[in-house]
């Protein structure tokens, strides 16, 4: 079978408004939150968040791999599936750019760490409410619906970052 067939035909836009991707974001959120706490350094929140994207990013598309296989029963060859599943779980890695990016520059000292995993935050939080609203925009043209979506969306990166307020005040 294709990943035409399989329905797993790439594209940046189907990429990004994945559940990986929301899912991703919340994650790298996560992390940033929990590794910078602990040591307060944007470098063991940047070490911690591209090592934990991968392994997530790699169970996903193991998973997914398996899943592929099971659901056509045989009919998908391993190197399709495996293809799907990448294809199907890259939102994950490409969201956790621009934390990195922004982690990075706390790392060379171009901001200070805090501003660094501030700024990361709240660049998760924006993303999240942009695929929220994005996503629904796909559906419908109600302002008031793409609005909600957003928010909502954007609140699972608002809770994480109520966390890092409370943890770090």
């Amino acid at each position: 079978m294709s990943d035409e067939q399989l329905g797993t035909k790439p594209s940046v836009r189907r990429i990004l408004m994945s559940e990986e991707a929301i899912y991703g974001l919340i994650l790298v959120s996560g992390m940033i939150v929990v590794s910078y706490d602990l040591t307060g350094t944007s470098l063991s929140a940047l070490v911690t968040v591209v090592v934990t994207v991968i392994v997530f990013f790699a169970a996903h598309v193991y998973s997914g791999t398996l899943a592929r296989l099971a659901e056509t029963e045989g009919r998908a060859r391993l190197p399709e599936s495996l293809r799907g599943a990448v294809y199907h779980s890259l939102g994950m890695l490409l969201v956790s750019l621009a934390p990195i990016a922004v982690l990075l520059l706390g790392v060379t000292r171009a901001v200070d760490d805090d501003v660094a995993v501030w700024f990361a935050l709240i660049i998760d939080a924006v993303a999240l409410g942009i695929l929220g609203w994005l996503a629904v925009a796909k559906w419908t043209r109600h302002f008031w619906l793409r609005l909600g979506s957003a928010l909502l969306t954007a609140a699972f990166g608002g809770v994480i970052i109520l966390l890092k307020a409370f943890i770090h005040h």
